[in-house]
């Protein structure tokens, strides 16, 4: 991993993927007491950073070998974006997906011309049933986080920052990431790195599956107890990449770890303050510039909001939140 396929991708996803803007309410900096620069990816295609990912990593592939189709394991966001791009590219795509997920984003996959091929979260195993039928069908597995290809197109997150954050005189500040793999996470710290080394990255997971701040603080891999359980679905992993983790020991600070009700305040914020629709992972990064501020440093603090996709019951719930 470099950051020339970073460059790289970003001149593949050039005319596909959108580049979505840094915003900022003055409401949301009273409570955060600083100012909070919002990456709202939550607006890229499919609701989500994913579809970066996706496009840079089905882009890349032979035209030969892409044509065969397919495959990924995904809760719902990497699941659209590859979805997305294999449509796009005109290809069949299978897709594995918990039984647990949340349904608009198994009906949104299936909407793009997918197979979704469902799993026990906790009683089967998402890698053995991609390999198997990746093998039965000669289909190219498009993994969500651990790839090359994929952590580039995410890095492209990290290229519009620097330059956002460069139009806006920002050249210190505590750059948090909702992280579940570290995909995102990772990508935006290699482009960072190259184009702004004065944004530090921070991962930020729910509690209770908090991986990788558990691993930065140990220097080596560390896995959840659990793989399930949590409303912030979308970035429950068992543990940090091989490939990711690497990367986020050597450029990333010490991880943030935030509630599932702290996630809910979040949403509600960025909806009320912002017009943004996130889902609880895609919030957690905001939750912590709201209510972590003893443990980030700077005037100026910038977030992802990583996705929007959740379901209309558990949104009102967010907005309930507040009351």
């Amino acid at each position: 991993m470099n950051i020339e396929m970073i460059r790289a991708s970003a001149t593949r996803l050039n005319g596909h993927a959108r580049h979505t803007p840094l915003l900022n309410s003055p409401f949301i900096d009273k409570i955060a007491g600083r100012r909070v620069w919002v990456k709202p990816e939550c607006l890229q295609h499919t609701g989500s950073f994913k579809f970066r990912g996706a496009w840079s990593a089905l882009s890349a592939l032979d035209p030969s070998i892409r044509a065969a189709g397919v495959i990924a394991f995904s809760s719902g966001n990497h699941a659209q974006g590859v979805a997305l791009a294999a449509n796009m590219h005109d290809v069949p795509a299978v897709i594995v997906m918990p039984r647990d997920a949340p349904a608009l984003k198994i009906e949104n996959t299936q909407a793009m011309g997918a197979e979704v091929v469902l799993y026990e979260r906790g009683s089967e195993d998402r890698d053995v049933i991609g390999a198997q039928l990746a093998a039965e069908r000669g289909l190219t597995l498009i993994k969500p986080f651990d790839e090359p290809q994929v952590i580039a197109g995410q890095g492209t997150t990290g290229l519009e920052i620097a330059a956002q954050a460069e139009a806006l005189g920002i050249t210190v500040a505590d750059v948090l990431v909702c992280c579940g793999g570290g995909g995102l996470t990772s990508g935006i710290a290699l482009a960072l790195e190259a184009e702004a080394p004065g944004l530090c990255v921070r991962p930020v997971e729910p509690e209770g599956f908090d991986d990788v701040a558990r691993s930065l603080r140990s220097g080596g891999i560390e896995r959840n107890n659990a793989v399930s359980g949590n409303i912030c679905d979308a970035i429950i992993t068992p543990q940090p990449g091989d490939i990711t983790f690497p990367i986020l020991r050597r450029l990333c600070g010490p991880g943030l770890v935030v509630s599932e009700d702290e996630a809910l305040i979040a949403m509600a914020h960025a909806f009320l303050r912002l017009k943004l629709v996130a889902e609880p992972g895609g919030a957690v990064a905001l939750a912590a510039a709201l209510c972590r501020a003893d443990q980030i440093d700077g005037e100026d603090v910038i977030v992802t909001i990583s996705g929007g996709n959740v379901d209309p019951d558990l949104f009102a719930r967010a907005l309930r939140s507040l009351e």
